[in-house]
């Protein structure tokens, strides 16, 4: 590296010689911090723009996707700080009532207790307890990815504001009828012993078996649940199936109970799945009650809520997959069974958290009617209030809010906040709002269940700027800007803050923008798993790369609802990207590059610096449309290769000739270099904001890049002339430095060369320049051209490589190298000219072998111009 200490500032800090995260991260955050960076004021003028954090649970650690969805939102609210918003991205975290009752429930097993062993209140205690010494682990770790979020306004689902907004909510709801308590079909889980929503459930295609089961000579139906048999109350038929319409009405033997049960026609049945009848349990399928409830069916409970059968008889006690087999190999012995059909795939319901079984349980429960919020919310979307990113995945919304059932929201827990509905001696029922008293006196008692947490988060967006208070966080932040989250919650969270916010902030939208991510997956696509091996902690990539580098890393892969693969090798590539800003800053320092005093004036820029002026200007304008578009992944693209191809690779090399001759040109120089500089931190600092705040206060002396302006494309620094003639000179430079590869000669040989056509094409005043990068030297009298290149625009060179190589290893290595391309050419034609292969193999693999062969083929053009190029 060439230092230049006459041109050195004296006040110019210096820097080590590699960067070193850990020296940097820590010292610049608590900086950020202390200094109130992150703040967000209701009483500034600044044009608003606001991000709530989509709330980790309390019990969890961040993860890759963590990580992905806070390095995007980070990167948004630092570029809107730095274009002069007041910029508020509010933290928190949610109760998490199923986990985080777990983790209680588990700590005190191990003491050998239960809740009930504690009682409600004192358990709740102790959760509190656990919250404060062992929840919010996540909040450190947000620190550590850099997050700049406005700490001072950290909320809690089970706040006292946010329980206060989750009792309005629910009083509002229900006087205005949108909330009920009735019995339906929920999806249970026998081992969190609570209701679960159908978004908490995970459907997976498992093995099973399909049990045909004979109830007369004329009726047989098959199940994939024989032990539901003992609660059926119906066997149902398609009207217009001719071959069963005779039985319509009449009544038929439950097998092994001998209870009888009618024969009903419903426009449900299928006809042609099985045998077109179809058994009907009402208390335990969600489909069969709703042919119950049209038929006035009885519902029979055959099951308790851990999944022991209850119905007496023989099977009372059993466990659901004990009276499985039971009743099949009862209904065997008796003769009943018409087929068997082992394995049987078929979806099935599991508990999110726990992964069991989940089992279908008519309960009296509390839920919310759906129909006019859904479409409300959908109709957000459909009139423009709301954009979905990127717009194919408004389908997907679509297809969930229009088809909306009624949310159940009772949990059968202690943790979480608490049904406001009292019951009264005599039935009465009573809902009861934050400023209401609860009735008193002999009978009266609280309902036992709990809210589904997201009840609780899909008031988020409002209930944490201080709903149903009129404050002024909540005039000046609502509606937020951008909703940053993964598509695989779009249904969880989205949907139910749409259908709250526009509800309860009569009909304003809770965000402008949807910004939909993929998820994280290993650099193959699969998806990161225990059982694969290959989940990665970001942790740990922060420990060994740094957050930038991590950061980069996951905001590169960022294409809008795309998933986005991952791989160590790449993080290393991001952590020498951060090295290679390091070393360019560095050396621009100890050549006095600097950004006092306006730029100099156009007449004293040579052609380099024009150039690289307008290759910023057009890279500015660029990031600027991919960062409005949420397209993070060309953003961080652009400014890679702007880096390290334009500043890096060529304006640093161009510059330093000038700079080692000095004088005014190079003084012209130092102040370009400080400026491209100092503008490529700032454009960098939204996703790598350490590296670039400890570089960027380095080069300018400033506080810190986090309040700096954001660059704006100065137009009318684009010069298309110095773009296309510097464009010349980077071609025949790269040709010059292909042929030197091709040919064996080492990086710092130098080799006498004589250049010809540089004034037809527009370059002569920068043969010192090219000379310089290529190490060619002039030729004296005793040149002989023993090559000669001929360049694009005209241009010749022409070199005398005697004695600067060895002629006949160089023979070999290329030979050998030219067999090589040979067989991979013959080896993709061989497959391209396979029709099976070319019909059969998915388009992305056809594609790769192309691309093979067209490298192969432009290899061999290349080895053989290299061989006839070497003496003879």
């Amino acid at each position: 590296m060439t230092e230049n200490l006459d041109a050195r500032r004296p006040d110019a800090p210096t820097l080590a010689g590699q960067y070193q995260p850990g020296e940097v991260e820590q010292r610049r955050y608590e900086q950020w911090v202390a200094a109130g960076h992150f703040r967000a004021s209701a009483q500034s003028d600044k044009p608003p723009f606001t991000i709530v954090i989509p709330p980790p649970n309390v019990t969890g650690s961040l993860h890759m996707g963590h990580a992905l969805d806070h390095t995007v939102q980070d990167a948004l609210v630092r570029r809107k700080r730095m274009q002069g918003y007041e910029a508020l991205w509010l933290p928190g975290m949610d109760h998490a009532g199923i986990a985080t009752q777990n983790v209680v429930e588990r700590q005190l097993a191990g003491q050998g207790l239960s809740r009930h062993d504690l009682g409600r209140e004192k358990f709740i205690e102790r959760v509190w307890q656990w919250k404060a010494e062992s929840g919010g682990t996540i909040l450190g770790q947000m620190r550590r990815l850099g997050d700049a979020v406005d700490w001072d306004r950290e909320r809690f689902t089970m706040d006292a504001g946010l329980s206060q907004a989750v009792q309005t909510m629910f009083k509002k709801l229900y006087d205005d009828g949108l909330i009920y308590r009735a019995n339906r079909i929920i999806n249970w889980c026998p081992r969190c012993l609570t209701a679960l929503s159908d978004i908490e459930v995970e459907h997976t295609d498992d093995d099973g078996e399909l049990i045909s089961i004979r109830y007369s000579d004329e009726v047989v139906v098959a199940t994939t649940r024989a032990e539901t048999m003992l609660g059926d109350t119906a066997v149902a038929v398609h009207p217009d199936d001719e071959r069963y319409r005779h039985l319509v009405g009449t009544e038929v033997a439950v097998p092994l109970t001998g209870r009888r049960i009618p024969i009903v026609a419903d426009e449900h049945v299928d006809p042609s799945f099985g045998t077109g009848m179809v058994k009907v349990t009402p208390a335990h399928d969600p489909n069969d009650f709703e042919i119950g409830q049209r038929h006035d069916l009885p519902s029979l409970t055959i099951m308790d809520e851990r999944g022991v059968i209850t119905a007496p008889g023989p099977f009372e006690g059993l466990d659901r997959y004990e009276a499985r087999p039971a009743i099949v190999a009862a209904l065997r012995e008796q003769g009943l069974i018409v087929a068997e059909k082992r394995p049987y795939v078929h979806a099935v319901g599991h508990c999110s958290r726990c992964k069991t079984t989940v089992e279908p349980r008519l309960s009296l429960q509390w839920f919310v009617r759906t129909g006019p919020l859904a479409r409300a919310a959908g109709d957000a979307v459909r009139d423009g209030r709301v954009k979905i990113e990127p717009a194919e995945l408004a389908k997907r919304y679509f297809a969930w809010v229009d088809n909306m059932h009624d949310w159940c929201i009772s949990r059968q827990l202690w943790w979480g906040h608490r049904i406001p509905v009292w019951y009264g001696p005599g039935g009465e029922i009573v809902c009861v709002g934050p400023d209401e008293q609860p009735p008193t006196g002999e009978g009266w008692h609280q309902d036992e269940d709990v809210l589904d947490t997201w009840f609780s988060s899909g008031l988020w967006p409002f209930s944490t700027l201080g709903w149903p208070e009129r404050t002024p966080d909540l005039a000046k932040f609502y509606p937020t800007s951008v909703l940053v989250t993964g598509y695989d919650i779009l249904f969880f969270w989205v949907a139910r803050m749409m259908m709250f916010g526009l509800y309860a902030m009569n009909g304003v939208q809770p965000f402008d923008v949807v910004a939909l991510h993929g998820m994280v997956r290993d650099e193959h696509g699969k998806k990161m798993s225990k059982s694969f091996g290959n989940v990665v902690d970001p942790l740990d990539w922060i420990d060994r790369f740094g957050a930038d580098a991590t950061r980069f890393t996951l905001a590169r892969g960022a294409n809008p609802g795309q998933d986005v693969p991952v791989s160590e090798d790449w993080c290393q590539g991001s952590r020498n990207f951060c090295n290679k800003l390091w070393n360019a800053t560095r050396f621009a320092l100890m050549n006095g590059a600097h950004t006092d005093g306006p730029l100099p004036a156009a007449e004293r820029l040579s052609t380099v610096d024009r150039w690289i002026l307008s290759r910023l200007a057009h890279v500015a304008a660029e990031v600027d449309e991919q960062f409005e578009a949420y397209e993070f992944a060309k953003v961080c693209d652009l400014l890679y290769h702007f880096a390290w191809d334009d500043v890096c690779d060529w304006y640093v090399e161009l510059s330093k000739p000038v700079l080692a001759e000095g004088g005014p040109a190079a003084d012209v120089t130092r102040r370009v270099l400080g400026h491209v500089l100092d503008q490529l931190l700032r454009l960098l600092h939204p996703v790598i904001p350490f590296v670039t705040d400890e570089l960027w206060i380095a080069l300018t002396g400033g506080e810190t890049v986090l309040t700096a302006a954001w660059p704006v494309a100065d137009r009318t620094l684009v010069d298309d002339a110095a773009e296309a003639e510097v464009g010349t000179v980077q071609r025949v430079v790269t040709e010059i430095r292909r042929f030197r590869s091709d040919q064996g000669l080492r990086p710092t040989q130098r080799v006498a060369a004589r250049l010809d056509g540089l004034t037809d094409a527009g370059i002569d005043g920068h043969e010192r320049l090219i000379r310089s990068l290529v190490r060619l030297d002039e030729g004296g009298d005793d040149f002989q051209a023993s090559a000669t290149l001929a360049m694009p625009g005209g241009v010749s060179v022409a070199l005398d490589t005697r004695g600067s190589i060895d002629v006949a290893a160089e023979r070999a290595r290329l030979t050998k190298d030219r067999a090589a391309a040979e067989k991979e050419v013959a080896q993709a034609r061989a497959k391209l000219d396979n029709p099976a292969f070319v019909g059969k193999a998915p388009e992305p693999v056809v594609a790769k072998i192309r691309g093979r062969l067209a490298t192969a083929e432009a290899d061999l053009v290349r080895i053989d111009a290299a061989l006839e190029a070497l003496p003879s």
